[in-house]
C-alpha cells in the first residue's frame, strides 16, 4: 500500500484526488494537511511514500509580488527539502501551463518556459530548484496542467458558465485550447504514482477544446439555447493581442507529443466531461 500525503488540504485538485482513489482503498492510504500555520513542519514525512504539493497562491488581485514568491516558490522548496530529508520517495509538484509564453499558440518539446505573471514566475522558480533535488531515491514529478475544470471547480470555468447561461448569443470562433477534466487529471496522478514516474509532465484531454463549442455544450446540458454568430469575428481577431481576448478566443495548446504518456489516463471525453460537470 502506498501512503500519500497531500499538502493543500482544501485545494480542488487535492480533494478531488482523495475522492477519486476511494475505490482503491486497498492500494492507497491518503492524508491531507494544510501548508498554513506551519502544519507541514510539524508533520512527520517519514510515514509517507508520496507527497503531492498543491498548495499555492493563485491569481489573487490583492496578493503582493512578495506573497507569490513566498508561498509558491520559497515555501514549496522548503517542503521539498524536508520531504527529501525525511525519506519521501516521490515528490509531485503542481505547476502550471502558464510557465510558458501565453502568446505562443502551440507548445512543443522545444518550447522554453517564459512566464509572464507573478503566479507563473513563482511556480517556475520553484520548479527549477525542486527538479534539481531529483535522484534515484527522491523522484520529482513536475505537473504543468492546462485549464482544469470539473464539478465544483472555481476560476475561469465558472465565469464562462455564468456567461453561457445568461447570454443569448456568443461569437463563433474556431479556436483550440488545451484543457483537462478533473477526472482525467486525477487518473493521471494515480497512474504516475503507480509508476513512480519522474520528470516534467503536461497532461491534457484527448481533444482540444473550442471555446464556442464549450459554451454551447454548457447551454445544452442546462436545457438552454444559444446562438453562435460570426458577426463579431473580425473585431475579435483584431483584439487578440489583448490578453483577456486571447485567453478566451485565442489558440493555446500542448502538442500531442508533449502530453504523451505510455499508459492511458484520459478516460472521459470532452462532451461527457461537460455533462458530468453540469449535472445537478
Amino acid at each position: 500500500m502506498k501512503k500519500i500525503l497531500i499538502v493543500g488540504s482544501n485545494s480542488y485538485i487535492g480533494t478531488s484526488f482523495t475522492k477519486w482513489i476511494k475505490p482503491y482503498c486497498n492500494k492507497y492510504f491518503v492524508d491531507a494537511i494544510s501548508a498554513r500555520n506551519e502544519e507541514w513542519e510539524k508533520t512527520n514525512f517519514h510515514n509517507y511514500d508520496v507527497l503531492i504539493l498543491v498548495a499555492a497562491i493563485v491569481h489573487r488581485k490583492d496578493a503582493e509580488l512578495e506573497l507569490y514568491d513566498q508561498v509558491n516558490h520559497k515555501l514549496a522548496v522548503d517542503i521539498a527539502k524536508k520531504a527529501k530529508k525525511e525519506g519521501i520517495k516521490q515528490f509531485i509538484f503542481f505547476s502550471t501551463m502558464a510557465v510558458y509564453d501565453n502568446s505562443v499558440e502551440i507548445l512543443t518539446r522545444e518550447s522554453i518556459p517564459k512566464p509572464k505573471t507573478p503566479y507563473a514566475k513563482s511556480k517556475y522558480k520553484a520548479e527549477k530548484e525542486i527538479i534539481l533535488m531529483s535522484d534515484r531515491s527522491f523522484k520529482v514529478a513536475i505537473l504543468r496542467p492546462p485549464f482544469v475544470y470539473g464539478k465544483g471547480c472555481k476560476g475561469n470555468y465558472v465565469t464562462m458558465r455564468k456567461f453561457a447561461l445568461i447570454s443569448p448569443i456568443f461569437p463563433n470562433i474556431e479556436n483550440q485550447r488545451s484543457m483537462i477534466y478533473i477526472d482525467n487529471l486525477t487518473e493521471f496522478l494515480r497512474v504516475i504514482i503507480d509508476d513512480e514516474a519522474k520528470g516534467i509532465f503536461c497532461p491534457q484531454n484527448a481533444e482540444y477544446v473550442c471555446t464556442s463549442s464549450m459554451i454551447k455544450e454548457i447551454d445544452i446540458c442546462n436545457g438552454k439555447t444559444i446562438i453562435l454568430t460570426k458577426i463579431f469575428n473580425p473585431f475579435i481577431k483584431i483584439l487578440l493581442n489583448i490578453t483577456v481576448f486571447r485567453k478566451v478566443f485565442g489558440n493555446y495548446i500542448y502538442d500531442r507529443e508533449l502530453s504523451y504518456y505510455p499508459k492511458k489516463y484520459v478516460i472521459k471525453s470532452f462532451k461527457d466531461s461537460i455533462k458530468e460537470t453540469e449535472c445537478i
